[in-house]
């Protein structure tokens, strides 16, 4: 069941970020609380989840951006699009992506946007699959300290 994450449903999504790129659950600190009360408050800040079986196995954040251009469209941007291991290749993060289309196109967005680090050839694939192409933008990224 696809869906927006529930607010006492931290701790689970924090374990299934173990399967993007996190090494550890961080700890529980007042920066944690309070990134988490900000996110779950924001209209604009989707959490999605595929649950299965009482499961979170599946995720993706979707955050609606205002825009002034466009005829002041927003767009849509997507990250943390992630499966657990052992549930991979099985629709599930495409459902989480469709998804958050559906919210996209629920706020009038113009586009959705993602990026990924990955090289892989089978996650591009999954991308392209999913509607997205690498070939109208190009990014670029500055990562801070």
């Amino acid at each position: 069941m696809v869906r927006d994450i529930d607010c006492n449903e931290l701790t689970e999504l924090l374990e299934l970020y173990l399967h993007l790129h996190e090494n550890t659950v961080p700890d529980t600190t007042e920066i944690l609380n309070n990134a988490w009360n900000t996110i779950v408050q924001d209209k604009n800040h989707h959490i999605i989840v595929n649950e299965v079986n009482g499961k979170i196995v599946s995720s993706c954040v979707c955050v609606i951006i205002p825009n002034l251009t466009r005829d002041v469209r927003p767009y849509a941007f997507i990250e943390n699009v992630v499966t657990h291991k052992d549930y991979r290749g099985k629709g599930y993060a495409t459902q989480c992506l469709n998804y958050a289309k559906e919210i996209a196109i629920k706020e009038n967005c113009y586009k959705l946007m993602l990026l990924t680090g990955s090289k892989d050839d089978k996650t591009l694939s999954f991308y392209n699959n999913a509607g997205y192409n690498s070939a109208d933008k190009t990014a670029f990224i500055q990562w801070l300290e």
